[in-house]
């Protein structure tokens, strides 16, 4: 079992920046590729970026592209969501989440991923 902790959530502004850090305690990271999903209410959840184990490849969801950036230090066992020109829509739950095995580069399903943070919440305002 592999636990997951979110942190860097709150309140920010529409145009602010927010930067989400995930780490899972006890776990070297560098085995897993990482995502980052979000869940607004009465929505389901949704992708919203994933990185490679060597964090060399990327994938975001268009909604967040060029606005949103996803790193990894597995030496600090750390994976980050940089978060800038927020939205009011960007208003959601954000998960963390740790996949074993292999995908295809263009996955963005919530079911290739094994491990799940609690989630924290993000709010923007207008």
């Amino acid at each position: 079992q592999v636990q997951l902790v979110e942190s860097g959530g709150g309140l920010a502004q529409a145009g602010g920046s927010l930067r989400l850090s995930c780490t899972a305690p006890g776990r070297t990271i560098s085995n897993y590729r990482l995502g980052w999903f979000r869940q607004a209410p009465g929505k389901e959840r949704e992708f919203v970026a994933r990185i490679s184990r060597s964090g060399g490849t990327t994938l975001y969801d268009d909604s967040v592209k060029g606005r949103f950036t996803i790193s990894r230090d597995n030496a600090m066992n750390t994976v980050y969501l940089q978060m800038n020109s927020l939205k009011p829509e960007d208003t959601a739950v954000y998960y963390c989440a740790a996949g074993t095995g292999a995908v295809s580069l263009s996955s963005r399903s919530a079911r290739e991923y094994d491990y799940w943070g609690p989630g924290t919440q993000v709010t923007v305002s207008s």
